[in-house]
């Protein structure tokens, strides 16, 4: 199978690189326009949510409309923050997301991606008649015109979203972020690089490289080598994370199923911005609390909208030999630092996990741990006095030679 990606890759790189003049893109200047809305008939049973319908690109040939709740808090006279809300697989807009946003003093804007209504069940949401392309991928439509695919109408979707959120009379179009979770990641990624509007980004799991190692790589084996190599071509991340200039959050879990850790740490080193980790153990994959609640992504919003404290900085790391170190700046008060390692290899996903306590400094701003035996993967984790994680890079040892 690695071998096999091996080659996917190879195509995919050797596509890319000699047809670029082919390479998707979206028109930033057009897409900035304010789109047209109109009314929708779902009513959200949260307090100060609405929905509507904006008008989307051209699919196939026809206009469509996209689904959408926007929500704003009432009770300022100041212009506020703003997010633009992407939802992953199986998922759709989620009204109870914006108000979680709302209650923290930001207007937010979620909308459906795949050409539905938020009516049905969990991955059988309602289509409507002026939808887009279904999700998930887009795998089985790379045979389409370029913007007749999933991902490029999802793009352009939160692109319009973020003209139309930016228009509104009580929103401060300065300081808008974007977030999403899983698939949701994944496009916030491609986003962060096409629209340089968005103030930050913070893909939830969502990462690149899914042609190294992904859940999809059964899905590509089963297409033809081409159009493996041409949907890496066009719709991985890796290909559009080295324009990304803005600040980067990037919140993940270290037996994710789907974004495995080391095609996310190739994702975060491929940007040209500032990027911040928050890699928890064995956190849970999902939409509700699990990807929309990390308080990490509302300080870290807080800190570029609203003067609040940064979550803390990773300046340096090391190892020397079983000794690992990282060194930090930090606002608010670190009060703990956690070794968190692995003794096995092969897949992420069943990998199992240790913590322990690693020895800080605070004052000198270091943390330090002695890495026990056998160990194959290792990580540092700085936690402060509210509570939020951030992350030092992991790294891999030889598993000839565990922790020496």
């Amino acid at each position: 199978m690695r071998t096999l990606a091996c080659f996917f890759l190879f195509l995919a790189h050797s596509i890319f690189a000699a047809d670029t003049a082919s390479a998707p893109s979206w028109d930033l200047a057009l897409f900035s326009k304010v789109p047209a809305t109109f009314a929708a008939t779902n009513r959200s049973t949260v307090p100060g949510v609405r929905s509507l319908f904006y008008e989307g690109s051209q699919f196939s040939g026809k206009p469509t409309r996209v689904f959408a709740w926007y929500g704003a808090p009432t009770n300022t006279t100041k212009k506020i923050p703003a997010m633009v809300l992407v939802h992953g697989g199986g998922g759709t807009a989620f009204d109870a997301w914006v108000k979680l946003w709302v209650s923290r003093g930001y207007a937010a804007v979620a909308m459906d991606l795949c050409g539905s209504v938020p009516l049905g069940s969990y991955g059988k949401w309602q289509r409507h008649e002026q939808g887009g392309p279904p999700g998930w991928g887009g795998f089985d439509q790379i045979d389409r015109p370029q913007t007749d695919q999933w991902t490029w109408q999802a793009i352009a979707d939160i692109v319009l979203a973020h003209s139309l959120i930016r228009s509104f009379p009580e929103v401060d179009a300065t300081r808008i972020g974007v977030t999403g979770i899983s698939w949701g990641g994944y496009l916030t990624c491609i986003a962060s690089a096409v629209d340089t509007r968005f103030r930050f980004a913070a893909p939830v799991y969502g990462c690149g490289f899914l042609g190294e190692n992904s859940t999809w790589l059964g899905t590509f084996e089963k297409m033809s080598a081409e159009k493996s190599a041409m949907w890496l071509a066009w719709w991985d991340p890796s290909h559009y994370l080295k324009r990304t200039e803005m600040p980067v959050l990037w919140v993940n879990g270290s037996n994710d199923f789907a974004y495995p850790m080391d095609s996310w740490q190739k994702s975060y080193r491929a940007t040209r911005g500032s990027d911040t980790l928050c890699l928890r153990v064995r956190m849970p994959h999902g939409h509700g609390g699990a990807g929309e609640n990390p308080v990490e992504i509302h300080a870290f919003a807080e800190s570029l909208f609203n003067g609040g404290s940064p979550l803390a900085k990773v300046l340096k790391q090391g190892r020397d030999v079983k000794n690992v170190w990282a060194t930090f700046q930090s606002k608010s008060i670190i009060t703990k630092a956690e070794l968190n390692f692995t003794r096995d290899s092969g897949k992420w996903q069943q990998r199992k996990w240790e913590a322990l306590s690693a020895a800080l400094d605070a004052k000198a701003g270091r943390a330090s741990a002695v890495l026990p035996e056998g160990t194959t993967v290792y990580y540092l984790n700085l936690i402060d006095e509210r509570g939020l994680v951030v992350s030092a890079e992991h790294e891999e040892l030889s598993t000839q030679n565990p922790s020496r």
